[in-house]
């Protein structure tokens, strides 16, 4: 852990069926001094996130891109996991970096939001802010129970009514681990709420 820093943080979106369009309404609403990184899987397959990244970056103030291996995370940019890879969080200067694995579909999908939740077990982050958004499955649920473990986590879902599928939310829901329970166009404002915004505007 990092000493002197205070309560350095991290959001970490899992989302699948629907996701695409839900996701125009949370990221738009993030501003550019976010005082964390936010890390997203969505499942997709190869060759479509680089133009979800692009087009969330055209709706959005905040920096949206395609996580490129090995890259530098910084704070008040959202990295979206590049199909058909599963992206894991890896330490590094400042506040770490990336680097895809090619592990076999877990959860029937790839990328898989819990490698992606059990990467950030040796983290240097205080808190990891875990959003679980609409999806088919339980992806997410086993990586954030795991991530619990070592971390100090804090879990914002989707509620039903705004759901394309409800599968995704209701299993963490289920495991009693969310605590904040929220409609689509509130997801934004309870990231804010959680990991604050950088006064220096940097």
């Amino acid at each position: 852990m990092w000493r002197g820093v205070v309560m350095n943080k991290i959001v970490a979106i899992a989302v699948s069926t629907g996701g695409p369009k839900a996701l125009q309404q949370v990221i738009p609403g993030l501003p550019t001094n976010l005082d964390a990184p936010v890390i997203l899987v969505q499942h997709m397959l190869e060759g479509f996130t680089k133009d979800l990244a692009k087009r969330l970056a055209q709706l959005s103030m905040i920096e949206v891109k395609e996580a490129e291996e090995h890259e530098q995370i910084k704070k008040g940019c959202v990295y979206l996991a590049r199909g058909g890879r599963h992206l894991n969080y890896a330490e590094g200067i400042g506040l770490g970096t990336f680097f895809y694995s090619d592990q076999p579909n877990r959860q029937g999908v790839k990328p898989c939001a819990d490698y992606m939740y059990e990467s950030l077990v040796n983290s240097p982050f205080d808190e990891i802010v875990c959003v679980v958004m609409t999806g088919m499955g339980r992806d997410a649920t086993e990586g954030i129970l795991h991530l619990e473990k070592k971390k100090k986590i804090y879990v914002i879902a989707q509620d039903q009514k705004t759901s394309t599928v409800y599968g995704m939310p209701r299993s963490i829901i289920e495991a009693e681990k969310a605590d904040r329970i929220v409609p689509l166009d509130q997801i934004a404002q309870e990231i804010i709420l959680r990991v604050g915004v950088r006064k220096d505007g940097r």
